[in-house]
Order: C-alpha cells, then sequence, then structure tokens
C-alpha cells in the first residue's frame, strides 16, 4: 500500500496524531491535529514540538516542554507513555487532552522517532458539557425556550462593550401581547402560557442568527439586532408584527390568535443599552395608546409610526 493510503486513512480518524523525529522535530500532523489544537499541518511540520507552539501544561500550569514530557520520555526510554495535560490552543485557550506517546524504532530496534496520539479528555469533556447545560439552564426561560431576562442583561453588557469599542450601531425592539389579559379570563391560564410559547417561537424563527430575543417578563418580549440600521430595525418589527398577526392555535376546535404591539430605537453615539431599551419602551407605550397592533420606532431624531393595514 502508498504513501498515501497511509495518510488518507491517518486522517479519516478523530484523534490527533503527529510523529517526530529523534530531535522531536515535528514530520506528520494529521486533520484531526489541527482541528484540536487549531494549528494547521504547514504551521506544524518542521517545527520541534517544544517551541511551547502547545505547551502542554499539568493540572497546576506548569509547562511539560522540558521537564515531564510524555514524547521526550518515550525517546528516551523508548517506553509508551500515557498522560492528562493541558494543550494551549491557536486561540490561547487551554483544552484537556489525552496523550499517548509511543517510540518509532527501526528495523534493528533503535529509536527514531516518536508518535503522539491526542484527544479531548472525555471527563473534562463531559463536565464542559454540563456546566453549558447548567449555563443553558440558568440563561433560558423555562416557559418560552427563548433568552430570560439575566440573559438578556449580558446581552446588553456585550452590546455595551461592542459601544465602547466603537462598533456598528444596534437596534432594540420592545414586544408585548395585545390584551394579554382578555386571552386569559377567555381561555384560562394555560392556554394563556401557549400563546406566549407560541410568539415567542414565532419570533424567534423568524429572526437573523445574530439576533437575540428574551422574554422580559409577562407577555414582554426584547429583540436585540446588532448591526443595523432604522430602516431595516423598521422592516423588521414589521414583518415580524404580522407574522405573529398570522399565528394561531387551536383549542377546543377554536382559534387562538394575538395581535402585538412593537417598539423600537436605535442606539446613538456613545448610547448604553439601557437608554435605549427605555427608548423603545416608551415607544411601546405609544403603541398601546394609539390602538395597538402597530409598530413605533424612535431613534431620537425622528419617530417612525407603522399602522397596521386594513
Amino acid at each position: 500500500m502508498d504513501q498515501m493510503f497511509y495518510q488518507t486513512l491517518l486522517n479519516s480518524v478523530t484523534d490527533g496524531i503527529y510523529f517526530v523525529d529523534a530531535e522531536r522535530r515535528i514530520t506528520y500532523w494529521n486533520k484531526a491535529a489541527e482541528r484540536l489544537s487549531g494549528y494547521t499541518a504547514a504551521e506544524m511540520v518542521g517545527k520541534i514540538c517544544s517551541e511551547n507552539l502547545l505547551r502542554h501544561e499539568d493540572e497546576s500550569g506548569c509547562a511539560l516542554c522540558e521537564k515531564g514530557c510524555p514524547l521526550a520520555a518515550t525517546l528516551c526510554d523508548g517506553k509508551e507513555k500515557h498522560h492528562s495535560v493541558f494543550m494551549r490552543h491557536k486561540l490561547g485557550h487551554k483544552v484537556p487532552v489525552t496523550v499517548q506517546a509511543s517510540p518509532m524504532l527501526d528495523s534493528g530496534g533503535k529509536i527514531v522517532g516518536a508518535v503522539e496520539v491526542f484527544a479531548e479528555n472525555s471527563e473534562s469533556l463531559n463536565i464542559r458539557r454540563e456546566m453549558e447545560l447548567l449555563r443553558k439552564e440558568v440563561l433560558t426561560d423555562k416557559l418560552t425556550g427563548i433568552g430570560n431576562r439575566r440573559y438578556a442583561e449580558i446581552t446588553m453588557r456585550n452590546l455595551d462593550h461592542a459601544m465602547e469599542q466603537n462598533l456598528a450601531p444596534f437596534g432594540v425592539l420592545f414586544i408585548d401581547i395585545d390584551d394579554f389579559k382578555a386571552v386569559n379570563d377567555t381561555f384560562g391560564h394555560y392556554i394563556g402560557d401557549q400563546v406566549i410559547h407560541m410568539v415567542a417561537q414565532t419570533l424567534m424563527s423568524s429572526l437573523r442568527f445574530l439576533d437575540v430575543i428574551c422574554r422580559w417578563g409577562g407577555e414582554e418580549f426584547v429583540v436585540f439586532v446588532p448591526n443595523t440600521t432604522i430602516e431595516n430595525l423598521t422592516g423588521m418589527a414589521e414583518r415580524l408584527r404580522k407574522i405573529v398577526q398570522n399565528a394561531w392555535l387551536m383549542h377546543d376546535g377554536e382559534k387562538v390568535s394575538v395581535t402585538a404591539s412593537f417598539g423600537g430605537a436605535m442606539s446613538q453615539h456613545n448610547e448604553y443599552s439601557i437608554a435605549v431599551l427605555t427608548r423603545a419602551d416608551k415607544q411601546l407605550y405609544h403603541c398601546k395608546n394609539s390602538g395597538r397592533n402597530r409598530t413605533v420606532i424612535d431613534n431620537t431624531e425622528e419617530k417612525r409610526l407603522l399602522c397596521p393595514n386594513a
């Protein structure tokens, strides 16, 4: 079998694999190694593995490249080594990995190099997944499945940081289901909850990937729209309003539908998100006082009132 066959085989496995010669110079770097480390084969082949590109560390943060390196030990004594270490990713963060270093021998039994196989530490990976699930649970509204108010506040801090870096302006939409008390009074709180869930999911499925929707409280929602203009924000609000207006669920053979009012605002230069949110809330108040099921967008320079189509 030729070299291409073995290279294809090594690139098909999910574990990172690399070869070094007797001087610890990297001679091969597979695709999984690229994925796990962030470094391409072009960046790694020809480098000495002790040059700290990967920088293996133990749990206390001590570098292992000069002392305690599994690969160096294998090259020295010819014995297979197994360790759990932290590998430095190209982007700077540490990745918990298990490594297995094995010697490579010539026909005379002389050590001519070594191979290291590394994979993300499954125990650490499980912990990270559990932490991610916990984070989602803490930041997700249980009724609707969208972000909760805490997540909204985190998003606002991120937008404030972007504003301080003079990045693109953002928009905020404040949304309230119209006459929601009548839904509860007519159909009961269970159906009321189903309506809130329906509206939340309808809104979320109609947003861009980078937009963030959260339940602010009760039947109120807030949408954060990064990198937009007042024209796009206005168009988005009207599109969402019409989508909500045309959504419905069935209860005892009867269609249950609602409308919603949208207040919006565009960020101004050096304006923090809480100020933008406050202006959007004021426009929502104007919506409620001017007939509901409409959109009012205010960017302090101009106010746009859009009434529903007849």
